[in-house]
């Protein structure tokens, strides 16, 4: 048995206790969040069954659930062929220009949805109903799912290709049974995202005026604030939530794809397009004018056609500066609120941490507008006082916004060494001293992208700032989309273009860590 010699100092054991500071913050940090859920469920109980289910079982919520039904059924899927037809083309073809493509299949991101709708109606003025819906939300959303896509067939072996193929698979075939299969995780995982999406938007279907669960919400509490009514509106909402998340949990499967010998995975030979190169350029070209070229352009008519006069600075300015200080103080909060809960699933991981990490996960997949609603109703009957101020929309943004900052703080601390906190320790710093000294220093590049990324979240949300905002608050997405509901499209047009240049840094954010994650 090897001793210790001279001079060498053992190492000091750091014994974490069952139940840590650090779980009790994320356990606290957890509790508040599930705020919505609990009083979504607490007003069910009160309202009793017979005036529940009179609110649900009527014909007003059956026509909302097949519109959002149809909605969801034939978005998703469009988004992923289209999404799936791009990544491919774009990473393992020999597309001309095909790093250019690439960029431009992710850029929509850019543009907010309710803005990509904007664009439509301004352009169509006749366009609503599901079809404009399904047009416009898979120009929006396709993204979520081509991001993710593109970056596991960079990261693909195409050994297991070329051995299908020596079996004499076709390349169809090929596709099909080895390499579709492989994509299961990101298809699902995107696929979770736009369902997501479709269920929490508001301004885009508004504008092609096609009703849903959360237009009829929002529009029940705006009119008539009728708390039973729109809580049970957002009951069936957070159920239809709760279902994409288990249809999402039940049907990725379980296996592996990783590869497990020696040596390297090698770069795949691009496909030879052959006479169909020409013909596949149409796909990534009209997709980029539809989802960037008719935004782009219908923003620069509206910009051309105001002038100067449109670029009322004494009404930008305060507006441009409350988005920013609501921005960046929510991303703040929210980051701060996220740093015992990531540090725990990476130095301690146990049952307890997977527990309240899923229950943040599945309270941050909530629309904004049935977190809204309960804070609205909370803070009138039982806490007055933050009713309508900073406190109670800086809650909100934390509620709705903690999973991109989880993320983003989870890769950060992985790379700090842990031991580095155990030497802290070691010299008298408590936990939280060590963490903040040591990891979190190590942990800020993580952390500053968690910032960006809830900053830019806060910058283009718009439900719950319209129900939580205090009085005379206006960010650059609650006064477009006061301007547009007065069909005043001219003035609307620099809000527009302020949050489109504010939501590229994310962007690029997302397509770097896409390449990043690929080893590109």
């Amino acid at each position: 048995m090897p001793h210790a010699g001279a001079g060498q100092a053992l190492p000091v054991p750091v014994r974490r206790p069952a139940f840590s500071w650090a779980a009790g913050l994320a356990l606290g940090v957890t509790i508040l969040a599930l705020l919505p859920l609990g009083f979504i469920l607490w007003v069910g109980f009160q309202t009793g069954w017979p005036t529940a289910s009179a609110l649900i079982f009527r014909p007003r919520v059956g026509e909302l659930l097949i519109n959002t039904s149809w909605l969801v059924v034939i978005v998703v899927p469009l988004c992923t062929l289209l999404a799936l037809a791009l990544a491919w083309l774009t990473e393992r073809s020999d597309l001309p220009g095909a790093r250019w493509w690439s960029g431009l299949a992710a850029a929509p991101l850019a543009v907010p949805a309710f803005v990509h709708s904007y664009a439509w109606v301004s352009l169509i003025p006749a366009m609503h109903g599901l079809w404009a819906a399904v047009l416009v939300s898979v120009l929006a959303y396709f993204p979520f799912i081509y991001l993710p896509l593109a970056a596991a067939l960079r990261r693909l072996d195409p050994a297991v290709e070329d051995t299908a193929a020596s079996l004499g698979l076709t390349p169809w075939a090929v596709f099909r049974r080895v390499v579709l299969p492989q994509l299961r995780l990101p298809i699902w995982g995107g696929a979770l995202l736009v369902g997501l999406h479709l269920l929490a938007e508001y301004g885009l279907f508004v504008m092609i005026r096609f009703d849903t669960f959360t237009t009829a919400i929002v529009d029940q509490f705006q009119s008539t604030f009728n708390g039973p009514a729109a809580n049970m509106l957002a009951g069936v909402l957070v159920l239809c939530c709760f279902v994409l998340l288990g249809l999402e949990a039940g049907t990725r499967g379980r296996e592996r794809y990783a590869r497990v010998g020696t040596g390297a995975a090698r770069m795949p030979s691009p496909a030879k397009l052959g006479p169909w190169m020409w013909l596949c350029l149409l796909l990534p070209l009209v997709t980029a004018l539809l989802s960037l070229g008719v935004p782009l352009v219908t923003l620069g008519r509206w910009l051309i056609a105001g002038g100067l006069e449109v670029w009322r600075w004494n009404e930008i300015l305060p507006t441009l500066g409350q988005t920013m200080v609501l921005a960046i103080g929510g991303a703040l909060i929210t980051v701060v609120a996220a740093v015992p809960m990531a540090w725990l699933s990476i130095r301690a991981p146990g049952r307890l941490q997977r527990v309240i990490e899923a229950c943040n996960y599945m309270v941050g997949s909530l629309p904004g507008v049935v977190v809204a609603l309960a804070l609205v109703t909370i803070t009138v009957r039982i806490a007055m006082p933050i009713y309508q101020t900073v406190v109670t929309i800086f809650l909100a943004y934390m509620m709705l916004f903690l999973p991109r900052a989880l993320v983003s703080l989870r890769g950060g601390i992985a790379q700090a060494p842990v031991e580095l906190e155990y030497a802290a320790r070691s010299l008298g710093r408590t936990p939280a001293q060590a963490l903040w000294a040591v990891t979190m220093r190590l942990a800020a590049p993580g952390a500053a992208a968690g910032v960006a990324m809830v900053a830019l979240g806060i910058t283009n949300e718009l439900t719950a700032t319209l129900l939580l905002a205090p009085n005379g608050t206006q960010t650059l997405a609650t006064a477009f989309w006061s301007l547009t509901a007065e069909i005043d499209y001219m003035r609307a047009a620099p809000y527009a273009f302020l949050m489109v240049l504010l939501s590229l840094p994310l962007t690029w954010l997302l397509y770097a860590q896409s390449k990043k994650s690929a080893g590109r």
